[in-house]
């Protein structure tokens, strides 16, 4: 079945729209390996093979994750890797070192370690009977960063990777920073999800009897990276190591970047189509942060595994498959639609843009005209309670809600004229001065409609003291005017009849950013200042069938008890004028899996703002997990928070864990508190 992606017509039954094998008639084996390292770690690992490797070797693929292959990932790991075996690959998932029942210790994300492991677990692949020699390496997020970054080093049996909502800028395009500035929603949420990541236990179904203190050894080596990564508030070497736009030359393996514009690292894909010499080729689409075969919204979903194996066949199997002949770009340009928080599926269309950035044109505009007098911006502090999730992973609040609120915190302007539509990288560009040293620009980007709704297109952040580089700290010249560039995150977006382009700016964007402790309000000189709009080129037509998957594993949904906040809220406190943002992320919920685990999980992250007191933001997440296996069980809590005194981070984290043995006693693993302090470096 192909999706019809003509306008109008593309909201699909989602449940009819998807297709499934059953690996068992292809003859597919899975096995769980350990795979040893050079000082004698041990990784889990799982194999799923093609039935013939008896008698011939097969190409293999890996996916290399910290997120549990045992229980955690495994239903998304089943549709995929069984699939692949189907289709003659070898598919392999590793656990990180420290993670899952993987042995050794965590470290840091995208540590030296890890990449050595990485090219450790290649080169053993490689090795293997069943192996041709030829790798490829594919993953999502974490695993789309790390088959990046692996491919930067030049192992010798990779040949090919697909990496999804993934970026080659570890600096300010993750997690941590943005535009220069601290990310105030996902340094504290993400640095909490992986303190409670990697306080899970390992398996004593694969590691054995003495699991507890092998967890107890693990706990006792952790870490909270909340202070790690504050204490690299530049782009120093920390950032650089493991960022390949440091070097794009380095990779040379073929590379397929996929990504969704749903998704906060879109903008790598058109980076490493416009530096990448080795072979590459761009897929973008409506999707979150998720693989564009998962049933998912925002949709419409493709036949992602399909297009991933013409990738894998021409580049390690020798096929004439033809995607050198593809376009550059494979992308999906979204219809104006009013705002909406949760959209099962987007208006648009996709089309083939032959050769990126060749293709692309823009035209430039001024905010106001040659009269217009300049503009202060002052901003409440909650301005950007509307912002929506930062990794919108397909849950029911996780786009921005219409944005006419938010446009009317901020100083706006409705532009006399636009382009049909948009695809690239807009950039603003704007005259300012300053009453302080420091202060942090948004801009974001609106289509509004005629009766008043405000849909957000897209937004851009600049610390104004990275200005020059966001390896360093330069203070605003107080009472200049200076002009500054504001790069937004890419957009692919025709707009609707009768509809208008608003320029938004403001100085608070809460809990995106964290705010300067000092900043004040500054002017803008709207005549002289201007945005770049990126037009869409002509395009081919471009289809894709319908998903096809492995039959997932029949993991059964656990009810938890009722959210007493809801997904997403935000309330106001009128006498204190205290705003909070209360947030269940809705990561992986709780399940009961096959071989009989029960697993429960509950999160909930909060934001809290005081207007007219700079010191007030606080970022606070916990944690829980209740584990019940046969014969044992697991209990873990964790608490994390960030506020701030004058000049520093204060960052705060616990650890509480039990374990119960075969006994069914519960024994206390470890009770650890957390506490660093770290000065503010123009951030």
């Amino acid at each position: 079945m192909t999706v019809d992606t003509s306008p109008g017509t593309n909201r699909t039954d989602r449940a009819a729209d998807r297709r499934t094998i059953d690996p068992r008639a292809y003859g597919v084996t899975v096995r769980d390996v350990a795979i040893p390292m050079p000082d004698g770690v041990r990784l889990h690992a799982r194999v799923w093979l093609p039935a013939d490797t008896a008698t011939r070797a097969v190409p293999a693929l890996l996916e290399y994750l910290p997120y549990r292959l045992d229980d955690w990932t495994s239903v998304r790991d089943s549709e995929r890797h069984p699939w692949y075996a189907a289709r003659g690959y070898a598919s392999v998932r590793v656990d990180i070192r420290g993670t899952g029942s993987s042995e050794g210790f965590f470290d840091d994300e995208y540590s030296e370690q890890e990449l050595a492991d990485g090219e450790a677990v290649i080169a053993w692949i490689a090795e293997q009977p069943w192996c041709t020699g030829r790798v490829g390496m594919f993953g999502i997020s974490w695993g789309g960063f790390n088959c990046l970054q692996l491919a930067a080093r030049r192992p010798a049996a990779l040949h090919a990777i697909v990496t999804c909502c993934s970026t080659d800028d570890r600096y300010d395009n993750d997690v941590h920073y943005v535009g220069g500035a601290v990310l105030g929603i996902d340094m504290s949420a993400w640095a909490a999800t992986m303190l409670a990541f990697t306080a899970r236990p390992p398996r004593p179904e694969v590691v054995g009897p003495e699991w507890i203190d092998q967890w107890r050894a693990r706990l006792e080596h952790l870490r909270p990276l909340a202070p790690v990564w504050l204490g690299h508030q530049r782009r120093d070497d920390y950032w650089r190591r493991g960022s390949v736009c440091e070097d794009y030359r380095s990779v040379t393996a073929a590379v397929l970047a996929v990504g969704g514009w749903s998704d906060p690292y879109r903008d790598t894909v058109f980076r490493l189509l416009e530096n990448l010499e080795a072979p590459r080729k761009g897929l973008l689409g409506p999707w979150p942060h998720q693989y564009p075969d998962r049933d998912t919204t925002p949709g419409p979903m493709i036949d992602f595994l399909s297009e991933t194996l013409r990738w894998w066949d021409r580049w390690l199997a020798d096929e004439p498959t033809g995607v050198e002949d593809d376009p550059d770009l494979k992308v999906w340009i979204q219809q104006g639609e009013r705002p909406a928080p949760h959209p099962v599926e987007r208006l648009g269309r996709w089309i083939g843009v032959e050769t990126w950035p060749s293709a692309m044109e823009s035209v430039t505009l001024p905010l106001a005209g040659p009269e217009a007098p300049p503009r202060i911006v002052s901003t409440p502090a909650a301005t950007g309670q509307d912002s929506g999730r930062f990794f919108p992973f397909g849950s029911s609040t996780d786009l921005p809600p219409d944005q006419r609120a938010e446009d009317g915190r901020s100083v706006v302007f409705d532009l006399p004229q636009r382009p049909a539509g948009l695809l690239g990288t807009a950039t603003v560009r704007l005259r300012l001065r300053t009453t302080t040293p420091r202060a942090t620009v948004i801009v974001r980007l609106c289509e509004v409609w005629p009766d008043g709704a405000s849909t957000l297109l897209t937004r851009g952040v600049l610390n104004l003291t990275r200005r020059n580089g966001r390896d360093r700290t330069d203070p605003m010249p107080i009472g200049e005017w200076v002009d500054v560039h504001v790069p937004l995150v890419t957009v692919g977006h025709e707009f609707a009849p009768g509809t208008r382009l608003r320029v938004a700016i403001s100085d608070h964007y809460w809990p995106w950013v964290w705010p300067h402790e000092d900043a004040g309000p500054f002017e803008i000189d709207p005549a002289a200042s201007q945005v770049r709009l990126p037009t869409i080129p002509d395009g081919l037509p471009v289809t894709f069938d319908s998903p096809e998957q492995a039959r997932p594993l029949a993991a059964v949904p656990v009810p938890t008890p009722d959210r007493p906040n809801g997904p997403r809220a935000v309330t106001f406190d009128v006498a204190t004028g205290r705003t909070r943002l209360v947030v269940d992320p809705e990561y992986g919920g709780s399940r009961r899996y096959p071989d009989g685990l029960l697993w429960l999980e509950s999160t909930e992250e909060s934001y809290d703002i005081v207007e007219g007191d700079p010191l007030s933001p606080r970022a606070d997440a916990r944690w829980s997990y209740d584990i019940d296996g046969d014969g044992w069980g697991a209990r873990i809590t964790t608490g994390s928070s960030i506020t701030c005194a004058p000049g520093e981070f204060v960052i705060d984290n616990r650890v509480h864990a039990l374990a119960r043995d075969a006994s069914g006693a519960w024994h206390v693993v470890h009770d650890g508190v957390y506490t660093d302090r770290v000065a503010r470096d123009g951030a």
